[in-house]
Parts: structure tokens; C-alpha cells; sequence
């Protein structure tokens, strides 16, 4: 490309400029900093099944379906628990000749509640009808978020801290060039110890321990030291 001899002066100004930004750049170093914070399990879940075989398609549905439809107006009769269905399968069972010898319907119901005592009796009461497929035990959208604000908080902070070692360590000052935060946290399902159908023929309010999860928060970044 042919340069006008009228645009040399800033065309060397500019590259002078661009030179001496890169040579003023400071040493880089990468940092991260972890932060775990316990949040209170205050929401819990519970799913709650029925399950029925039989040869006749028509016939299990209406045993399966009765029970959840029961299920459903015992539920509407508790404030401080909302259910919903879930899952609902329906497949073949095969015999020995491979023609179909009966069918298994499997239809599942969702509840969740911030009132653990509520929710305990509900479901002594519902295993009379259905089984116990599992218990989750997580904190509830706002007691996680002020659990993360606050991780959040400390590991910035951390990241600073460990910052401001290393640049007086080298006797620097330092500037925070790239930073990048992000949250995690594990939800634990509640162990069941015994069978539910040992559970249901008890009809007994169900032992619920809500106890905490970790909220993990991890900051990394670059800073950049003065020369």
C-alpha cells in the first residue's frame, strides 16, 4: 500500500503510540480465589408414585388413576403444600412366547413445600395410597441467592487480598485487568433407608432432617502489575 507523503507524520505518530503502549504494559498474573457458604435447606420434595400390572390396559389405568386423582384432593386440603403430576409410563410386559402378557402403568406425583412438618404428615398420610419414590432437600430461589451474595462477597474480596500479597511481595501496585465469577452448589437427595412399601403400611408422618447445602462461588481473573 503506497503511503501519501502527507500522512507519514501520523501514520509514525501512531505507530510510536502503539509501541510504547506495549512496552509500558506491566507483568500479568493469573489469580482465583473459592468460596463455600452454607444455605439452609428450606424447600422439599417429595415424589410419590403408584404403580399397578394387570392384563387389561383399561383396568390398571383406572386403579392408577384413582389413586392419584385421591391423592390430589388430599393434597388441595394442605395450604402449605402444592402438588402437581409428573411422570406417568405405561408399557407391555412380555411372556415367554413374546406376545404381551400384561400391562404396567407407573404415574407419579410432585409435591413441594417450605413447611417440612406439613409435608411429612401429608406424605404419612398419602403412603396409605402410594409409594415413596424419593425425597430432595435444597434451599429455597431466595435463601440460595443471599447464600451466593454473600459467597460472592468473600470471594472477591479473597481475590483482592491474594492480589494485593503478590504485588507487595514484588513491590508493586496493581490493576485488575479480567475478572470471572461463577456459582455452584450440590443438592443432595434425602437417603431412603427402608422399602416404600414398608414406609406405606406404616402411615406414619415421614422423618424429614432438613439440614444445609454448600453454595460454592469461584472468582478468577488476571491482574496486572505496575512497572
Amino acid at each position: 500500500m503506497t503511503v501519501h507523503p502527507a500522512r507519514r507524520p501520523g501514520l509514525c505518530a501512531l505507530l510510536l503510540a502503539t509501541l510504547a503502549t506495549g512496552a509500558q504494559a506491566g507483568t500479568t498474573i493469573d489469580l482465583a480465589a473459592d468460596v463455600s457458604r452454607p444455605a439452609a435447606n428450606d424447600l422439599v420434595r417429595v415424589t410419590l408414585f403408584s404403580e399397578a400390572s394387570g392384563p387389561s390396559p383399561a383396568e390398571v389405568a383406572r386403579k392408577v388413576n384413582g389413586e392419584i386423582n385421591e391423592a390430589l384432593k388430599w393434597i388441595k386440603t394442605v395450604p402449605a403444600v402444592t402438588g402437581k403430576t409428573g411422570n406417568s409410563s405405561s408399557y407391555p410386559i412380555y411372556g415367554k412366547g413374546r406376545g404381551i402378557e400384561s400391562w404396567r402403568l407407573h404415574s407419579e406425583i410432585l409435591l413441594e413445600s417450605q413447611d417440612p412438618a406439613a409435608v411429612s404428615e401429608l406424605v404419612g398420610k398419602l403412603q396409605n395410597r402410594l409409594a415413596l419414590g424419593g425425597i430432595t432437600l435444597l434451599p429455597s430461589d431466595s435463601t440460595r441467592r443471599q447464600a451466593e451474595d454473600a459467597a460472592t462477597r468473600d470471594a472477591i474480596g479473597a481475590f483482592h487480598s491474594r492480589a494485593r500479597v503478590i504485588a507487595d511481595a514484588l513491590g508493586k501496585a496493581y490493576r485488575l485487568k479480567h475478572l470471572s465469577v461463577s456459582q455452584s452448589g450440590q443438592v443432595m437427595p434425602m437417603p431412603m433407608l427402608r422399602s416404600a412399601k414398608a414406609m406405606a403400611a406404616e402411615a406414619a408422618p415421614l422423618p424429614i432432617e432438613a439440614g444445609e447445602s454448600q453454595v460454592n462461588v469461584s472468582v478468577s481473573g488476571q491482574i496486572e502489575l505496575a512497572d
